[in-house]
C-alpha cells in the first residue's frame, strides 16, 4: 500500500522546478541585435515614386512644374522632376520648389496638360528624373 500511495502522490517538488525554469521569451528576443546592427550599416529607405494630384497653375511656365519642399526632399528632386499620368503620359519638367505648394499635389501649365489630354486634379505617378 506504501507503494500505491508513492505512485498516486502528486509530484510537487518537480512541477514547481519545471515553473522555474520556463524562460520568457521576450526576454530573450530583446537581446538579439537587428541585423543592420549585425552588419554595421544602417540602411535608410527613400521613396523613388509617390502618387500624388497634378493640379493646373496658370503662372506656372509650360517647361516648369512647382513642387512642395518636403516632397522634393522626400524624393530626391533637385533639378528635373517625372511626372505619369495613367501610365501612359509621361512628361518631364523643371522642379521648382516653393513653398506655397500643398505637399499631396504639383503645379503644372494648364494649357500644355490640356494639349495633351490631362485633366485638372488628376492622379499622378511623381519621380525624380535624370539630368540628361
Amino acid at each position: 500500500m506504501s507503494a500505491e500511495s508513492e505512485s498516486m502522490k502528486p509530484e510537487g517538488g518537480e512541477g514547481s522546478e519545471t515553473q522555474r525554469e520556463k524562460v520568457d521569451v521576450k526576454k530573450l528576443v530583446a537581446v538579439i541585435p537587428p541585423p543592420a546592427v549585425l552588419y554595421g550599416r544602417q540602411r535608410q529607405m527613400q521613396v523613388s515614386e509617390k502618387r500624388i494630384r497634378l493640379r493646373y497653375d496658370p503662372d506656372t511656365p509650360a517647361d516648369q512644374a512647382k513642387i512642395s519642399p518636403q516632397l522634393a526632399k522626400e524624393l530626391g528632386i533637385t533639378e528635373y522632376v517625372e511626372i505619369t499620368v495613367a501610365g501612359r503620359k509621361r512628361f518631364r519638367f523643371h522642379a521648382v520648389i516653393d513653398d506655397n505648394v500643398p505637399y499631396n499635389c504639383i503645379l503644372v501649365n494648364p494649357d500644355l496638360m490640356r494639349q495633351n489630354g490631362v485633366a485638372d486634379n488628376s492622379i499622378c505617378t511623381v519621380r525624380r528624373a535624370s539630368s540628361t
